[in-house]
């Protein structure tokens, strides 16, 4: 119940930040900052091969030249480095049907490509902490934006969602003052919300992101409120995982990763990748 509670507060605040506010660069917070934690010691390791996918844009590709590349890959590096371990790191692409049994059977030590932290998952990997939540998000017209708080703007307006999603039973469960408008699925929540036939689309924040910046928005939209955080309905986040039972690599992964965010190389890589950002 506590939990529950905390969400809703959660999605409450965020949704009454000023437009102002919505409109700048804002960059995952997912760290205490008063959280101190302490360095493994990892010179046993004789080497971190972090396994990825090339087919997971702007997470993990091929470039131009057929170079992996991506915020996975940055981040491995960045990783291995906070680590002192840029001499042993390697970053190995492996289909995605294959990530865990490449990891089985001994030819990676964590996989970074995705992987969401769940019940499921847990009994197959050990995680580091999330590195990245997927915020739900309101896009609107730039003409017709609604003032804020947005979801006083929008009682009994047409506001659109992909039909059966997660973003659905969060959409009537937080905003039931609205009119909710199931579509069949993201290509019709972006074209309707283009047509302007409906006032707001309620969805994943970082794919709605990435059609605001493609040209085939048309420059039409923006995002409106904040970024809606509720685990409950969206999940913990991505995580990179380890072989189950590894307590070591893990907690490494941790401190890095906390190091990565303190010292603002995290914050370079989500604006490098994500240019309208989705928080």
């Amino acid at each position: 119940m506590r939990f529950r509670l905390a969400a809703v507060v959660v999605v409450f605040l965020a949704a009454l930040l000023p437009a102002a506010k919505a409109q700048e660069p804002v960059i995952p917070q997912l760290w205490d900052a008063k959280e101190r934690l302490s360095k493994p010691d990892l010179s046993a390791l004789p080497r971190l091969r972090f396994l990825t996918t090339t087919d997971f844009p702007p997470f993990n590709f091929l470039d131009g030249q057929g170079r992996l590349s991506g915020f996975h890959v940055d981040l491995a590096r960045a990783i291995c480095a906070r680590l002192e371990l840029a001499d042993k790191c390697q970053i190995q692409a492996v289909p995605w049907d294959e990530l865990q049994g490449a990891l089985e059977l001994g030819e990676g030590e964590a996989i970074i490509a995705g992987l969401a932290a769940t019940a499921e998952t847990r009994t197959a990997y050990a995680f580091s902490r999330p590195y990245l939540q997927f915020p739900a998000r309101f896009a609107v017209q730039k003409s017709r934006a609604p003032s804020e708080p947005v979801q006083d703007s929008l009682r009994g307006r047409p506001v659109g969602v992909v039909a059966g999603s997660a973003h659905e039973r969060m959409l009537r469960d937080y905003f039931g003052a609205v009119t909710v408008v199931p579509l069949p699925d993201e290509d019709a929540l972006q074209a309707e919300l283009k047509a302007g036939r409906i006032d707001a689309a309620f969805g994943d924040g970082m794919r709605l992101s990435f059609w605001l910046a493609d040209a085939a928005s048309e420059k039409c939209c923006r995002f409106a409120g904040g970024p809606l955080i509720a685990p409950e309905y969206l999940g913990t986040g991505l995580a990179i995982a380890t072989r189950a039972g590894d307590a070591l690599l893990p907690a490494a992964l941790d401190y890095a990763l906390q190091d990565i965010a303190a010292k603002g190389t995290f914050a370079e890589l989500y604006l490098r990748y994500f240019p309208v950002g989705f928080y």
